[in-house]
C-alpha cells in the first residue's frame, strides 16, 4: 500500500494484485490490534541483516518522523508512548482505513483474490499471470508479498518462490518474534508465570543477547516480548545445528552478594518457618516450588532442617536457570519471518540488479526488526523507496504524497 501510494503520487498508473478477499488484513494483527506502527526511538540495533549498512539506507528514505507526517497527512491522529507510535483511536483498523481511503483518492486499482502464479519479463514488459488464469502486463512490478509468518493472512512464503524464479537468491527464512520451546518436563508446572526477567542467550556457550522485562512460561518454553527480542537468533542457531540456550535471571534486579545478604537475614529471622512460608514472596509461587522440588527441600519441614547453606544455594540459583532450546514455534504463531531476498541483489531503490524494472519491498527482503514498531517502519520505509524507484522518480522527495 505504501508503495502505491508512493507511485502514484509520483504520477504512475498503479494496480494492486492482492491474494486475499481484502487488502491489508495483516495490519489488523499488529500490536495486539493497536498498531503499533513506528517508534521514535530507532537505531541500527532495532533489526537484523546480513546488510544492516544497506537496510539502514532504506530507513533514512522515510524516518519515523516523516512517516508519522505521512499519516497525519492523510487524516490520521497519531498519540505517541514513550517513543512508540500508535492511531490516537488505539485501534488499527484506523491505520487500515486511512490507507484504503488514500489509495481510491490516488486512482490506484486494486484486484483482490489475485493470486500471483508467475512473472515473467518479455520485450521490456512484464506479464503477471494469476492463479485464475487472469494476466496483466505492466512497465514495472514490485513484489511486496511479505515473509512466511501468519500465513492464513496471506504471506505464505509464496513471494520468495516468485523471487527465486525471477533468479534471486533467498536467505532461508525462519519465525523470528516467537515463541521458543525448551528442554523439560517441567514446564507444565510452571505454565501462566508472569514475571520480571532478566535474559541471556547463550549460542554454543557464547552470549549472543540479553534482554530483561516481563517473561512468560509456558507448557513448553517460554514467550514474551523479551524472548521476541533475541527469537530470530535462536531460530537461525537451532536451525544450523548448534546449541542455543537460555539463562533465565529470576531475580535481575539483585546482585550476587544481595542474594546472599537476603539468604542470610531470611535464615536469621525465620529459620523456623516451613521451606514454603520461607521462601514465599521472593518470586512466583510456582517457580519457587519448582526449586524446592530440584534442591529436595520438602515444603512442609522448616528450613532450620537444611541449615543456612542450603538457603543460600538455592536463592542464589534463582539467578541462573538453564534451559536448552529445542525449536522456535511454527510460522503460524511468528509475527515476522527472519531471512528473505539478499540487499546485495538490489540497488539503494530497491530495484532488482538482475531484472531492471522489478523493485522489492517489506519482509520478503532480508531485513527483520524487534518489537515495538520496527518491522512496521521497514513496510514503510521500503514501501516508499521502491514506490519512487518503480515511477521513475529520484530519490529522495521531500515527502511522501499523493
Amino acid at each position: 500500500m505504501m508503495a502505491a501510494l508512493t507511485a502514484a503520487g509520483a504520477g504512475a498508473q498503479v494496480t494492486i494484485l492482492e491474494k486475499n478477499d481484502r487488502i491489508g488484513r495483516k495490519i489488523l494483527m499488529t500490536g495486539n490490534g493497536k498498531c503499533n506502527f513506528s517508534n521514535l526511538s530507532f537505531s541500527g540495533s532495532c533489526y537484523y541483516s546480513h546488510d544492516p549498512a544497506m537496510a539502514e539506507g532504506i530507513y533514512d528514505n522515510l524516518t519515523p518522523e516523516r512517516t508519522a507526517a505521512f499519516f497525519e497527512g492523510l487524516g490520521l491522529r497519531v498519540k505517541e508512548k514513550n517513543g512508540y507510535l500508535y492511531p490516537a483511536s488505539e485501534q488499527a483498523a484506523s491505520v487500515l482505513d486511512m490507507l484504503r481511503f488514500a489509495l481510491e483518492d490516488a486512482g490506484v486499482e486494486t484486484v483482490c483474490m489475485a493470486d500471483v502464479a508467475r512473472i515473467e519479463k518479455k520485450k521490456g514488459q512484464f506479464r503477471v499471470t494469476c492463479g485464475n488464469g487472469k494476466t496483466y502486463c505492466f512497465e514495472s512490478v514490485i513484489l511486496a508479498c511479505g515473509g512466511q509468518a501468519a500465513p492464513k493472512t496471506g504471506s505464505d512464503g509464496s513471494g520468495y518462490r516468485l523471487a527465486r524464479e525471477l533468479g534471486h537468491r533467498v536467505y532461508p527464512p525462519v519465525p523470528a518474534l516467537v515463541q521458543l520451546r525448551c528442554k523439560g518436563s517441567f514446564w507444565k508446572g510452571l505454565a501462566g508465570v508472569r514475571c520480571d526477567a532478566g535474559l541471556s542467550l547463550l549460542i554454543d556457550g557464547r552470549q549472543e543477547a540479553f534482554e530483561r522485562g516481563e517473561l512468560q512460561l509456558t507448557d513448553y518454553g517460554i514467550s514474551g516480548i523479551v524472548v521476541f527480542q533475541f527469537s530470530r537468533i535462536a531460530s537461525y542457531a537451532v536451525a544450523e545445528g548448534r546449541k542455543a540456550e537460555v539463562l533465565i535471571d529470576f531475580l535481575p534486579s539483585e546482585k550476587e552478594k544481595d542474594v546472599i545478604e537476603m539468604a542470610r537475614s531470611r535464615y536469621a529471622q525465620f529459620r523456623h518457618r516451613t521451606a514454603d512460608a520461607f521462601f514465599n514472596g521472593i518470586v512466583p509461587k510456582k517457580v519457587m516450588q519448582y526449586y524446592l522440588k530440584e534442591h529436595g527441600l520438602r515444603p512442609d519441614c522448616p528450613v532450620s532442617r537444611y541449615g543456612p547453606e542450603k538457603a543460600e544455594e538455592l536463592l542464589l540459583h534463582l539467578k541462573g536457570l538453564r534451559v536448552t532450546v529445542e525449536r522456535a514455534n511454527s510460522f503460524e504463531q511468528a509475527q515476522v519471518s527472519a531471512g528473505g531476498v539478499s540487499l546485495q541483489e538490489v540497488g539503494s531503490n530497491l530495484e532488482s540488479k538482475l531484472v531492471r524494472g522489478l523493485f522489492l519491498a517489506g519482509e520478503l527482503l532480508d531485513v527483520d526488526g524487534k518489537c515495538g514498531g520496527y518491522n512496521l517502519q521497514w513496510a514503510w520505509s521500503s514501501g516508499y523507496t521502491a514506490g519512487l524507484g518503480a515511477s521513475g522518480r529520484a530519490l529522495p522527495m521531500r515527502e511522501p504524497s499523493l
